[in-house]
C-alpha cells in the first residue's frame, strides 16, 4: 500500500465514527478521530487529535429529515480538511451483521455489498448505515480499497449448541441460528487481556459491551464460547431503546390479537423499547441515573437485574468465572452504573473496591473478590485499522 493512511468508519444507530490512521511497522497509530453521536435528534461533533492531545467538541443541532446522511457529510467535509486524500490507501468500515458467509474481514465489492444488503431486515438499525459509506466512498475513490469487517465474525468460534435454536432442522440449516453481535469490541478487549492481563486471557471471562447497544460475551483465550444477543440484535439484555430478550408470543399476540402490523411492532421493539420505553424519558442512561422518577429508577434497575441474570447465565455455559470486563460508553463513563452492577454479581463472590472504581480502575475489585473485574476502554476503531492492514 503506497499511502500511509488508513481511514476506518464505524456507523451505529445513533453514531458515526472515523478515525485515521498512520500505518507503520509497530502497527497502525492513532492521527485523528471524528465522531458523531446523538442522532437523529442532534448532533454532537467531537474531533480528537492524537497529535496534539486536544478534544473539542461542538453541538451542531438538530440534523433534520435525513440525519445519518448529513453526519456522513458532515464528517467528510472534516475529513477533507484535514487529510490530503490522495494519502489514504483504504477504507476500514464497520459492518454489523455479516451472517453464516462472512467470518473474517473481506474487500468489499458490489457482490459483497448486494449479499450484505440482504441483511438488513435482521440489523435494520446498523446494516443500512453501515453500508452507506461504502458506497459512496467507492464512487468517490474508487481506487482506493473498501474492507468490511464483522461484528458478528467474533462469534463464529462457539460451539454448535450455543448458536443452535430449538426450531425445526431446516430453519436452522437456513441459517436460523444465533449468530452474536459486538464483535469488534469484544476483539479488542481479547487481545487487551492477552497483553496486559494473560491470566485472565487464559481463563474463563465475561466481557460487557455496555453501549447504546448492550451485549455480553463469554470467551476463553480470546474465543467466544457464547453471547447473549442471537440471530438479531435485539436479544439479550435491554439496551437504549431495543427490548432485549423477550417472550416471542407477545410478538404474535401485538400481531394477531392486537391488530399491529409486523412494520409497528419492529417500530416497538427496535425504537421505543429498552430505558426508553421503561422509563417513558431516556434511553440514556447518564439522563435516567440523574433523573429523580421512579420511572427512571425502575428502568435502571432493570437493567441491573437483568445484567446480574445474564452474568449467571454465562458463566454457567463457562463452568465457572475468573474474570468479569466492562467496557462501551455506559462501562467506561458511569461509575455509579458499574458499581450498581458490581454489587449485583455480590452473590456469586465478586468484591467491589469503591475506590478504585471512582479513579476508573481498571481493575475494579478487591484482592477477597472470587474473580477479577475490570474496567478496560474498547477501540473498535483500531481493530478496523489492523483489519485494513492485515487485508491489503
Amino acid at each position: 500500500m503506497s499511502a500511509d493512511l488508513v481511514a476506518t468508519f464505524n456507523a451505529g444507530s445513533s453514531s458515526l465514527r472515523c478515525g485515521v490512521y498512520r500505518t507503520s511497522k509497530a502497527g497502525p497509530k492513532a492521527a485523528f478521530l471524528i465522531s458523531i453521536r446523538g442522532l437523529p435528534h442532534r448532533m454532537i461533533l467531537q474531533i480528537v487529535d492524537h497529535d496534539a492531545g486536544t478534544s473539542d467538541e461542538t453541538e451542531l443541532g438538530a440534523p433534520g429529515d435525513s440525519p445519518h446522511e448529513i453526519a456522513f457529510s458532515t464528517v467528510m467535509e472534516h475529513l477533507q480538511d484535514r487529510v490530503e486524500m490522495a494519502n489514504v490507501g483504504a477504507f476500514s468500515h464497520r459492518v454489523v451483521h455479516g451472517g453464516q458467509d462472512f467470518d473474517a474481514p473481506v474487500r468489499a465489492t458490489p457482490e459483497t455489498l448486494e449479499r450484505l444488503d440482504a441483511l438488513s431486515p435482521l440489523a435494520p438499525s446498523h446494516q443500512p448505515h453501515n453500508l452507506r459509506p461504502i458506497r459512496a466512498l467507492s464512487e468517490k475513490f474508487p481506487d482506493v480499497p473498501q474492507i468490511a469487517c464483522f461484528d458478528t465474525a467474533f462469534h463464529r468460534t462457539q460451539p454448535r449448541l450455543a448458536q443452535l435454536y430449538a426450531l425445526p432442522r431446516d430453519l436452522s440449516d437456513d441459517g436460523i441460528v444465533r449468530v452474536g453481535f459486538h464483535g469488534l469490541s469484544y476483539n479488542y478487549i481479547a487481545e487487551t487481556l492477552k497483553r496486559d492481563f494473560p491470566h485472565l486471557f487464559a481463563g474463563r471471562v465475561i466481557t460487557a459491551h455496555l453501549g447504546h447497544g448492550v451485549s455480553l460475551c463469554a470467551m476463553t483465550r480470546g474465543r467466544s464460547v457464547a453471547t447473549t444477543m442471537g440471530f438479531t440484535a435485539l436479544d439479550g439484555m435491554p439496551m437504549g431503546q431495543r427490548c432485549g430478550a423477550l417472550d416471542p408470543g407477545v410478538v404474535l399476540h401485538l400481531i394477531l390479537d392486537k391488530g399491529y402490523s409486523a412494520e409497528e411492532v419492529r417500530d416497538i421493539l427496535y425504537e421505543r423499547s429498552g430505558l426508553l420505553g421503561v422509563s417513558g424519558l431516556s434511553g440514556e442512561m447518564g439522563d435516567l441515573l440523574a433523573s429523580d422518577k421512579a420511572e427512571a429508577a425502575e428502568a435502571v434497575s432493570l437493567f441491573v437485574y437483568r445484567f446480574q441474570r445474564e452474568v449467571g447465565s454465562l458463566t454457567a455455559a463457562l463452568g465457572g468465572l475468573d474474570g468479569l470486563v466492562l467496557t462501551g460508553g455506559m462501562g467506561e463513563y458511569q461509575p455509579r452504573l458499574r458499581k450498581m452492577l458490581c454489587k449485583s454479581v455480590e452473590w456469586q463472590g465478586a468484591s467491589f473496591d469503591a475506590a478504585a472504581n471512582d479513579s476508573g480502575g481498571p481493575l475494579i475489585s478487591t484482592g477477597q473478590s472470587g474473580f477479577e473485574i475490570l474496567m478496560l476502554p474498547t477501540d473498535e476503531e483500531l481493530v478496523l485499522a489492523r483489519a485494513a492492514l492485515e487485508k491489503l
